[in-house]
């Protein structure tokens, strides 16, 4: 099963900010979307997990029609890790966690709940963190925390042959070099588990070095697909970016690195 966008578009105000998006994300893989800043990245993202409605096309989780599932059972099978989560209340960064397995309301344990929050903080890094206010920590700090919630709402299959969905729209943002990493490489775990990872990323590098599938967006619409390797070319990042890049192959890792030039 996909979580998939069939010929999507959406409009608002008159501008059409997706035009006919096709796009699947797969259980096991990695899938990084890039492009431009007003590319339509974070509306493809929005009309994948319902918070917008296509105007035209159809988005379609583990084979039944988004619309068709209801927001709890929604809640089993995706999570999505937004650019900004805003939360003013002094919770801990545990709370903040556990928040993540409301969806399991009456299918799981208090005792099973415990155990995934505290093994979501031990993955996150958040350990430490667990019994801080959550309104005192840093903005590193509280992006790890979130990721570590939308970990414990999909830690486990709710159903069987519901396949699971992580959505991160920039999970790296607020993020230090080291960190940048934890968080991509829990990525890769959780798609050699079994779940499909979508993550917007603004690093081309970063997604060279752990995704799949690169999509590259421009103008609402898709303009090349593929494994990194393949599609990050200079003369496509220069298409699509509109700036001079030079991209070589790093020896060690073996993936493409790509390094702006002055303009």
């Amino acid at each position: 099963m996909t979580l998939a966008l069939d010929r999507v578009s959406y409009a608002a105000r008159g501008r059409l900010l997706v035009r006919e998006l096709t796009l699947e994300i797969v259980p096991g893989k990695v899938t990084v979307l890039a492009g431009p800043n007003g590319a339509g990245k974070s509306t493809a993202l929005k009309l994948m997990c319902g918070d917008l409605a296509p105007a035209s096309g159809e988005v379609r989780l583990n084979g039944r029609p988004l619309a068709a599932w209801s927001p709890s059972d929604r809640a089993l099978q995706r999570a999505v890790l937004t650019q900004d989560p805003r939360l003013d209340f002094p919770f801990t960064a545990a709370e903040v966690v556990a928040m993540g397995r409301s969806a399991h309301h009456g299918r799981s344990t208090r005792d099973r709940d415990a155990a995934i929050v505290r093994e979501a903080l031990l993955r996150t890094g958040t350990g430490a963190l667990a019994n801080r206010d959550y309104t005192t920590l840093s903005g590193g700090e509280r992006q790890r925390v979130h990721l570590a919630r939308v970990l414990a709402q999909i830690a486990e299959p709710a159903e069987e042959g519901w396949d699971r969905f992580l959505l991160l729209d920039e999970p790296t943002s607020s993020l230090d070099i080291t960190h940048q990493g934890v968080v991509m490489a829990i990525g890769r775990t959780l798609a050699a588990e079994g779940v499909g990872v979508f993550a917007i990323l603004h690093d081309l590098n970063l997604a060279a070095a752990y995704a799949d599938e690169l999509v590259l967006m421009r103008e609402g619409e898709i303009v090349a697909a593929g494994h990194p390797d393949e599609i990050l070319t200079a003369r496509t990042v220069e298409a699509v970016y509109e700036t001079r890049v030079h991209v070589q192959r790093h020896r060690e890792l073996g993936r493409v690195v790509v390094l702006p030039l002055p303009l």
